[in-house]
């Protein structure tokens, strides 16, 4: 082996162990930082964990301390409501007796109470049946007396009393009325028709009796089956009667009789002709004249079939009134009641307008026509409102709204108006013979007198049988009576006189 080669091989091995040497004092230095950087680290920790030890105690001394104080303060709040209610309880007990006494006192002035008044009771019966044995009167005819004496003494009073409060409400009242009603009718200002049905045609001479009547009067029958009336040929000169109940079909029966005589000629199949077209004509009429009424009173809306049952009243009249253009004057006059009221002029306006219309149709149907008009209403849908109107307006029902005792107002006024009807002779000295009977038949009555065309009767009385306070009594009794009674359009005023008079002579 070469010198180099060993030597080169030593330095490798001195150098080999010089470099473990360093790294091994390396390694022990860092060990013993590491080492002391620990302990310290730990000493640190001792150091804080000692602190925090020291301030935990503290804290806890403190919170210690607050309890026991909050403690004392707690017992003593309790020890404070505990004799506060040992007061209460105390106070309670003492009310409870006191109650109980008062009880006791209440139970002894009850019986004590109770002992007065049959006390009372028994002393009032002995007084009672002592004034009894020295007046000789009984209760009842004591008290009787005593009510006489008092309705002597004070009778004038209250009928005076009476009687004023009755004129100023009836004053006020009337005032009130007078003004809505005389602005409505002037409002309208309608010319008033008094036509009636014709019934009766006349012909240009009595040669066309005969040719109506016809061979084995053929042409007569054949107009009375297609018309549904009765021709009456009599020997009235140059005139033929029509009759029938329904006005329509007396209408249809004169227009075609008219035309016929007029054309002159005469037989069943010319017959036949004019009357359907007299038919024709008289539908077209009717169903104008329901148009018209409805234009006439500004009532829209209504279905064409109700028109036309409208339009019939044309031909209807109700002493000798025609129903048609009673109907428009009682539907314009209750629209303006209503507007200056202030109720409903739509609902018052249909119902014045429809409350006559079952008169069109009265014929074919059982019922009074108010009824008949309210089963048409509700027939054509109208509402529950214009129904009752149109039903309450003779009262045949109990009247429950504004409208419809405005319709009831308005169909009298137009119904009662000196020349809106027309009545027989016969049925005006029954109606006021009657009226004057009503009257009549209540006791104290000495005369009656029925005036102003039955509008007013006036009851005369004997003065010794009945006095004031009985004579209002019986205006009351008697203008019930009437209306009970009667039937009459408009008001019948009932008129009490009680007259006495003192008659001397100087001799």
């Amino acid at each position: 082996m070469s010198p180099i080669l060993l030597w080169a091989i030593l330095g490798i091995a001195a150098g080999a162990a010089g470099g473990y040497v360093v790294r091994n004092v390396q390694v022990k230095t860092q060990t013993a930082n590491a080492e002391a950087q620990a302990q310290k680290r730990v000493d640190d920790a001792k150091t804080e964990a000692k602190e925090i030890v020291i301030a935990a105690k503290e804290e806890a001394g403190k919170i210690t301390e607050t309890a026991r104080k909050e403690e004392k303060e707690r017992r003593g709040e309790l020890l404070d409501l505990e004799k506060r209610l040992a007061t209460k309880e105390e106070s309670l007990d003492k009310k409870l007796s006191d109650i109980d006494s008062k009880r006791d006192q209440i139970e002894k002035d009850k019986g004590e109470i109770e002992e007065n008044k049959n006390f009372l009771r028994d002393l009032r019966e002995k007084q009672e049946k002592n004034l009894e044995e020295i007046a000789k009167l009984s209760k009842d005819q004591a008290k009787d007396k005593l009510l006489e004496m008092i309705e002597k003494d004070y009778k004038k009073d209250v009928v005076d009393y009476i009687r004023k409060v009755k004129e100023d409400a009836k004053e006020e009242a009337e005032k009130e009325a007078r003004w809505i009603v005389a602005t409505a009718i002037q409002r309208l200002a309608s010319e008033h028709s008094t036509e009636t049905t014709v019934t009766a045609i006349q012909i240009p001479n009595d040669e066309m009796k005969g040719r109506i009547i016809g061979r084995e009067g053929r042409n007569i029958q054949t107009i009375e089956k297609l018309t549904g009336c009765d021709i009456i040929v009599d020997d009235t000169p140059e005139t033929i009667v029509i009759s029938g109940f329904d006005p329509v079909r007396r209408q249809v029966a004169k227009l075609a009789l008219e035309r016929l005589i007029v054309d002159g000629r005469i037989h069943p199949a010319k017959i036949e002709e004019a009357v359907e077209k007299a038919q024709a004509d008289i539908d077209k009429i009717v169903k104008e004249a329901g148009e018209r009424a409805a234009y006439e009173t500004g009532v829209a809306g209504l279905p064409p079939e109700l028109l036309k049952v409208l339009g019939r009243l044309k031909f209807r009249t109700s002493f000798a009134q025609n129903v048609l253009d009673h109907s428009i004057e009682t539907a314009n006059l209750a629209a303006m009641m209503a507007a200056e009221i202030g109720a409903d002029v739509a609902i018052a306006k249909k119902a014045g307008l429809l409350h006559d219309i079952g008169k069109a149709i009265d014929q074919e149907m059982q019922g009074s026509h108010a009824v008949i008009s309210r089963d048409i209403c509700k027939k054509f849908g109208l509402s529950e409102e214009i129904q009752h109107a149109v039903e309450a307006h003779h009262e045949d029902v109990e009247l429950k709204s504004v409208e419809a005792i405005l319709i009831l107002a308005a169909d009298a006024i137009s119904a009662s108006r000196p020349g809106a009807r027309r009545d027989s002779l016969e049925n005006y000295v029954k109606r006021l013979t009657e009226l004057e009977g009503i009257a009549s038949s209540f006791p104290g009555v000495e005369k009656t007198f029925a005036i102003q065309a039955g509008r007013e009767v006036r009851v005369l009385v004997v003065p010794e049988q009945v006095d004031d306070l009985s004579a209002e009594k019986l205006a009351k009794d008697v203008a019930r009576k009437i209306e009970s009674d009667l039937k009459y359009p408009g008001q019948i005023k009932v008129n009490v006189i009680r007259e006495t008079r003192a008659i001397e002579y100087a001799k």
